[in-house]
């Protein structure tokens, strides 16, 4: 799967991400190569003011191609841009809340998702909730027939039940 993210859309979706830190697009970048890692994805995501603008070596990856807007132009356009061009639709996900955006992908059958979205299913994967542990004490077993009920208890030698 091929991600097309708005880069800066997709920051103001996320916890802990401030589009007023100077960083913010290295955090985003981080949190994208540890997602494509183990989602096995590759990602492009395109941000505005970048000087000069193009392709950024620094938080690029393997799988995490960044790319600055040059001042000429805007993220926006260029993800429309790819999106026009966009030949293998299936591999393609789109992620933006921009309507001139998610319109271009849908008009090309692309796959979207709100940057909320995508916010969401990033901070899952990257921060899965812990699972509480059985208590085997308070675990509770259903059974329909008294008998079968004994038989149990006898077999796991548990205390006799009122």
């Amino acid at each position: 799967m091929e991600l097309l993210i708005d880069g800066h859309n997709l920051i103001h979706a996320l916890p802990g991400i401030d589009l007023a830190d100077p960083h913010d697009e290295a955090q985003l970048a981080e949190q994208l190569r540890a997602y494509c890692g183990r989602k096995r994805h590759r990602a492009t995501v395109i941000f505005d003011r970048g000087l000069p603008g193009g392709p950024s070596r620094e938080l690029s990856s393997g799988q995490v191609r960044v790319i600055f807007a040059p001042s000429h132009t805007t993220a926006d356009r260029l993800i429309i841009s790819r999106i026009e061009q966009a030949s293998n639709r299936g591999q393609y996900l789109v992620v933006s809340s921009d309507r001139a955006i998610r319109a271009a992908a849908t008009a090309r059958g692309l796959q979207i998702l709100t940057s909320q979205e995508f916010a969401e299913r990033l901070q899952i994967t990257l921060h899965p909730p812990a699972t509480a542990p059985i208590d085997d004490d308070t675990r509770e077993v259903y059974v329909d027939d008294p008998d079968e009920l004994e038989d149990w208890l006898r077999l796991f030698n548990a205390p006799d039940v009122e």
